[in-house]
């Protein structure tokens, strides 16, 4: 079965549509952003240039600086321009660069170290990307990235394909998918880094009802995102049947899960 396509194009454009509220319902990606760092403070974290990458709002650069006050010039990459300027203005320490994660335009070995925090699950070319934060990054130089990984979103995804089924819809689910850990592996070593360590690990949040889930992953830029998605989510009735699977099969007392599952990885380019 193949990968459903990411269109870039739309997701640059949730992302620029967002910026300006995403740091108010992005609460699991703020939660990633500092375990991403505390992981790689245990490997230690190299002097010299560094790049955040899909810089969004800043986050994860401001909680660098916080962790690494004296480590060289900092550059913020995004793909989507509304979201560089969010993270110019929250890090002004920072410099403001737009940018494609598959076509970086910077001269091989400038960083000493690459950073990137739930951004590479919405590329197409994951082994591509990684050839590229290698290509980047001087040698003995280190990567840290975390990204959402298979079984994200599990739940949305279970409710809609049932909703589909019993409403007779002919449409498949569209939902996008996300890459496994072995994937993630290969792909790291496939760009010629040496991993230091892989982990995964779930988070989740709660929302009363899935109208409000899906509005907060809406204001994070977190839609669909798959080329093939048709124009809307469903008709009415299948939401409004979603809507009744979620709560009848996964509710919990603080109101409805949606599970992230995380995939840590740390590597370094051979010195």
């Amino acid at each position: 079965m193949m990968d459903e396509q990411i269109d870039p194009r739309r997701v640059r454009r949730n992302f620029s549509c967002h910026a300006g509220e995403y740091d108010r319902y992005a609460v699991v990606q703020k939660r990633v952003a500092g375990r991403l760092l505390e992981l790689a403070a245990q490997e230690g974290f190299p002097g010299g240039a560094a790049l955040d990458l899909g810089t969004g709002t800043g986050e994860l650069a401001r909680r660098l600086l916080s962790v690494r006050p004296r480590g060289g010039p900092l550059v913020l990459a995004d793909l989507a321009h509304p979201m560089t300027c969010q993270a110019v203005s929250a890090v002004p320490e920072g410099r403001g660069v737009d940018a494609d994660a598959h076509h970086l335009p910077f001269r091989g070995e400038a960083f000493d170290l690459v950073l990137s925090a739930s951004v590479f699950q919405w590329l197409n070319d994951l082994p591509g990307a990684l050839r590229e934060c290698s290509r980047v990054l001087a040698p003995g130089g280190m990567l840290a990235v975390a990204l959402f990984g298979e079984g994200t979103l599990w739940q949305l995804r279970e409710a809609h394909s049932l909703a589909l089924s019993e409403g007779g819809s002919p449409n498949s689910s569209h939902f996008q998918t996300f890459p496994s850990r072995e994937r993630t592996e290969d792909a790291i070593a496939g760009a010629g880094l040496r991993i230091l360590s892989l982990a995964c690990e779930e988070e989740r949040e709660f929302h009363p009802a899935l109208s409000e889930l899906l509005l907060a992953l809406k204001k994070i830029g977190a839609q669909n995102a798959s080329a093939s998605r048709p124009g809307g989510l469903a008709s009415r009735r299948v939401m409004s049947r979603m809507a009744d699977l979620y709560r009848d099969r996964f509710a919990e007392p603080d109101g409805l899960p949606v599970t992230y599952r995380v995939i840590y990885a740390l590597a370094r380019r051979p010195a």
